[in-house]
């Protein structure tokens, strides 16, 4: 083989290129990303239930939707959180590798089984079912740098101009707001003034419902019509009110004087919010938070990109006194890690180039590994689509540890060669030669590597699935290289060597140096071997404490899945005591952004009011914030890298006793965790009351804090929400006529809420 390319070295040189180019053009199309994809699919199922508690959504909503749940394929487990907002979430776990798609499928099939089971109230509403991604990419913020717009106005714009753009993208997996307080028309009832009027809730939603409709009115002159009809009229009625003035005119009762009773006379109507319980901020100042997730095996910086180009296009349409900051980009971390790894790629290449150089003295056997190394390098790149890999951390460090290995076969091969040469032989001759010599040789090192790479990547789990991407680039870079070894290395020697020459230039005091140093060390170390020679239970001594004290290194040292890094970021989990009020969690968290803002080191902050990322939970007593540190370059200083400013901010925090404060920074996956560590989750299987398992529930938290080496233990799990009882007296009830749906519709509206239908404006339905 090594003969054929030998005698036709163009040949070798364009499957050189060939391998070259099939790299260069693959490497624009991955994903690039911190790690590899290790984050199992998810699909959530979301309902509303207006008015109700987290046990009304337990009892009545969860429970039917996860008794279909069970028995999905490929479902590793679910988990559902209920709030006391009326909010049911429910996050299905599928195993690694399970088409999302079919996935999200199979759930909305499930839980259509589920739907009449559910209430009414929830089934008017719908139960969405959705695909979500928990790798946050980034954000995108709407604010108003003159205060000329509220929060609420810059969240419907967002809603209207950014929201579903942005989840259209390529690689976007879910763009949402940070804050639900989206248009809704709010019919503020006076309960005094409607008992007046001897009227119900129900009879306040009753009308609504028949008097905001659409109502299709057909045709004239439609088929079958009478002969000779020449034009067809479509006809058109009254719809669905647009405004707060026509909501109010609408009648709740009429007499026979021609008197209207309309709610105008009972209550008021004005353009409001669907939720009151979040808020959300920039700095301080009124925002609307667009939060972007990345869709499974995208390209995150070309993604993060793309929402780039289309906010910035968005911009030129925005109204005065609005503008766009982006408070939080991970592909920064991404770009600054890659980066450095790239750079540590080529510093690799240089550094073997030049050893490689200094060892052999002469330029044009120096050559020859300097073409062949990048080939087998960018080539493997080639193989990346086809094995499902991405450009990150793990395969670039793979590709750094190749290049020490793959420039062995060159050096090997133009060793081999040059030793003939300097012998006397022609070069096509000596090339022929040594390839008869070192080609066994060169194929078995690279299939004893691949055997020793390969079978990490039958390792199942998540470990696995990064380890897999780190060995086979090895791998694959070493075939490549054996390949170029066999092609091109021999086709480039038996042109550029020739026989060694002692001609003086200015680097041989440095070359007649370094072989003086290098032949008085290799002297000693021949020495040293004939000595251990000699003793050899010296060696073998000296080879046990070794492997001992590899073992007992190895135990002693902390284990860990990754460890954590500087992301540029941190997040900041705020709890109240259970049952705080939304204007005092608001309270807090101001005081919050104030430490914030005097802090060094931190660029920008904002507020999702009203949801803990930490738990994935909605209340009126939780709220986040996401503070993003000035760049690297900047923080160059001890007391500036993130570990220190958990610190300072944490001691700050400690000084606000209102609620449990919590600050982290990222985990090293976005997706497998939110503040990293690890979750153990109590399940209850004996049907027990809720009361108990709490108990049992901060046993175990009390019995881990005595542990010194766990930190920021929390039970998620609430059960002492403030709440009050309401006792019916339904024979009471009955004998006064009452009917008890009556009495509780009329407590979920004045104190809940009821959903009655939709209306329009803004050229959307709301």
């Amino acid at each position: 083989m090594a003969r054929f390319f030998i005698d036709r070295p163009v040949f070798a040189m364009v499957i050189a290129i060939v391998i070259v180019i099939l790299g260069c053009v693959a490497i624009p199309s991955l994903p690039i990303a911190s790690y590899p994809q290790v984050v199992p699919p998810q699909i959530q199922v979301t309902a509303t239930y207006l008015g109700g508690n987290a046990q009304d959504l337990e009892k009545t909503v969860a429970q039917p939707i996860e008794e279909q749940l069970v028995g999905l394929d490929g479902m590793l487990y679910y988990q559902s959180m209920s709030s006391n907002n009326g909010q049911l979430t429910v996050n299905v776990t599928f195993k690694l590798g399970t088409n999302p798609d079919i996935a999200a499928v199979q759930t909305q099939n499930r839980v259509s089984l589920a739907l009449p089971r559910l209430p009414p109230e929830v089934q008017r509403q719908g139960v969405n079912v959705k695909k979500v991604s928990s790798a946050f990419l980034m954000a995108v913020s709407l604010v108003s740098p003159d205060n000329r717009y509220d929060s609420q106005f810059l969240t419907n714009y967002a809603q209207i101009n950014l929201v579903n753009q942005l989840g259209s993208l390529n690689g976007v997996g879910e763009a949402r707001l940070g804050s639900q307080d989206l248009y809704s028309m709010r019919v503020w009832i006076d309960p005094d003034r409607l008992t007046e009027f001897n009227l119900t809730a129900t009879d306040v939603s009753n009308a609504v419902a028949s008097q905001n409709r659409q109502n299709p009115a057909g045709a004239l002159g439609e088929a079958p019509a009478p002969k000779g009809t020449e034009i067809q009229y479509s006809v058109s009625a009254p719809g669905r009110l647009i405004d707060p003035k026509q909501f109010e005119d609408i009648v709740l009762r009429a007499t026979s004087d021609a008197s209207l009773l309309k709610i105008k006379d009972v209550g008021r109507v004005e353009l409001g919010s669907q939720t009151y319980s979040g808020f959300s901020r920039l700095n301080g100042k009124a925002a609307s938070n667009v939060i972007i997730y990345l869709a499974p095996g995208a390209n995150a910086v070309k993604t993060a990109e793309s929402v780039m180009k289309m906010v910035e296009e968005a911009k030129r349409n925005f109204p005065a006194g609005i503008d766009y900051v982006v408070p939080y980009n991970s592909t920064m971390f991404v770009k600054a890690a890659i980066e450095d790894v790239v750079k540590t790629l080529l510093e690799a290449i240089g550094l073997v180039i030049l050893v490689v150089f200094l060892f052999l003295q002469n330029w044009r056997a120096t050559i020859i590994p300097l073409l062949t190394v990048p080939v087998s390098i960018i080539g493997t790149f080639a193989l990346f689509p086809l094995l499902g890999f991405s450009i990150n951390i793990t395969s670039m460090f793979g590709l750094v540890l190749a290049i020490g290995i793959v420039v062995d076969d060159a050096i090997v091969v133009v060793e081999a060669v040059q030793h003939h040469i300097d012998e006397g032989m022609k070069a096509r001759d000596a090339t022929i030669l040594a390839m008869d010599e070192v080609s066994g040789p060169v194929v078995a090192i690279a299939f004893i590597l691949a055997a020793v790479f390969v079978p990490v990547a039958f390792i199942g789990g998540i470990s696995g699935e990064i380890f897999k991407q780190f060995a086979l680039t090895i791998a694959v870079s070493v075939l490549i290289s054996a390949l170029n070894a066999l092609t091109l290395s021999p086709a480039l020697a038996s042109i550029l060597l020739r026989p060694s020459e002692q001609n003086k230039s200015f680097l041989t005091p440095i070359f007649n140096g370094f072989n003086t140093g290098f032949g008085y060390t290799n002297k000693k170390y021949t020495s040293f071997v004939s000595f251990l020679i000699r003793r050899s239970f010296i060696a073998v001594t000296t080879l046990i404490v070794v492997i001992a004290a590899t073992g007992i290194l190895f135990k002693a040292l902390p284990t860990g899945f990754l460890p954590d890094e500087d992301q540029g970021a941190f997040f900041t989990s705020i709890r109240l005591p259970d049952g705080a009020s939304t204007e005092r969690t608001d309270r807090v968290v101001q005081k919050i952004e104030a430490i914030l803002s005097k802090l060094d080191g931190v660029d920008r902050y904002f507020v999702i009011g009203g949801t803990d990322i930490a738990t994935g939970t909605s209340n009126s007593n939780v709220a986040t914030v996401i503070t993003t540190l000035k760049p690297w370059d900047e923080r160059r200083a001890p007391e500036l890298q993130l570990t220190a400013i958990l610190g300072k901010a944490q001691k700050q925090f400690a000084k606000v006793n209102e609620a449990r404060i919590f600050p982290f920074g990222l985990p090293p996956i976005l997706g497998l965790s939110v503040t990293g560590g690890f979750q153990f989750m109590l399940e209850d299987r004996a049907g027990g009351s809720i009361e108990s398992l709490a108990a049992v529930a901060d046993q175990i938290v009390a019995a881990c804090k005595k542990r010194p080496e766990l930190a920021n233990i929390q039970n998620t799990f609430r059960s002492s929400v403030p709440t009050y009882i309401v006792d019916v007296d339904n024979d009471k009830m009955q004998t006064l006529g009452i009917s008890p749906t009556e009495s509780y519709n009329t407590l979920q509206t004045f104190l809940g809420g009821l959903y009655v239908n939709d209306f329009n404006v803004f050229g959307r339905t709301w």
